[in-house]
């Protein structure tokens, strides 16, 4: 069976992969379909986003189709960036640029007040409409300097006490099993297992 995901990141995607490894799935990303629908992220919410990309783009390809939309949110910047985590550091944006911008609004805070949290929604959908939509949170804090080359967008500042080191330190390994997005596919994935039993069964 097919599971278009609603992204052209190629990080992401593989991300995505590793964590829903073992399905009967044939994933696929947008650069499979040339003429797919630019979704304009205007939602209020995490959920509101991942479901326009879901829907959007299941009633486009006929297939079922999974939308994400996921960010870090930071207690002292009153939940900044949160749906705008990816284009924080402006119309020039990229990784690093976000993590300095993050790193530099936090400077003078000490570790106890650089609480943070990323948070993936991740939606299901067919051409039907919507099938469900659920969400996960990893609880962590902002360091006090970039560290390590794994993963992608805050992970190298992404501080997790229980290991002493960022996201990016860990490796895709241990992030997989405690990241916000593996949670939240993780309810994923039952929800995706039921619609496949019901398909064969219709």
């Amino acid at each position: 069976m097919k599971l278009v995901v609603a992204t052209r990141n190629r990080k992401k995607l593989l991300e995505i992969k590793e964590i829903l490894n073992g399905m009967d799935l044939t994933l696929l990303s947008l650069d499979g379909y040339k003429n797919s629908p630019q979704v304009i992220e205007n939602g209020k919410t995490f959920k509101e986003n991942a479901v326009k990309k879901a829907v959007k783009l299941a009633q486009f390809t006929d297939e079922f189709c999974l939308g994400e939309d996921s960010g870090l949110c930071v207690d002292a910047l009153n939940g900044a960036p949160g749906i705008y985590s990816a284009r924080f550091s402006g119309r020039e944006k990229s990784d690093i640029k976000n993590n300095l911008k993050i790193l530099t609004l936090l400077k003078d805070l000490p570790l106890a007040k650089r609480k943070a949290h990323y948070v993936c929604a991740v939606a299901l959908a067919d051409k039907r409409g919507l099938v469900a939509v659920v969400e996960g949170r990893c609880n962590g804090l902002i360091s006090f300097e970039s560290k390590g080359a794994a993963g992608f967008g805050y992970d190298p500042v992404f501080y997790i006490p229980k290991f002493k080191k960022t996201f990016a330190q860990l490796g895709e390994k241990i992030k997989h099993k405690m990241s916000h997005r593996h949670h939240a596919l993780k309810q994923a994935k039952l929800i995706i297992q039921k619609y496949i039993v019901k398909q064969e069964a219709s």
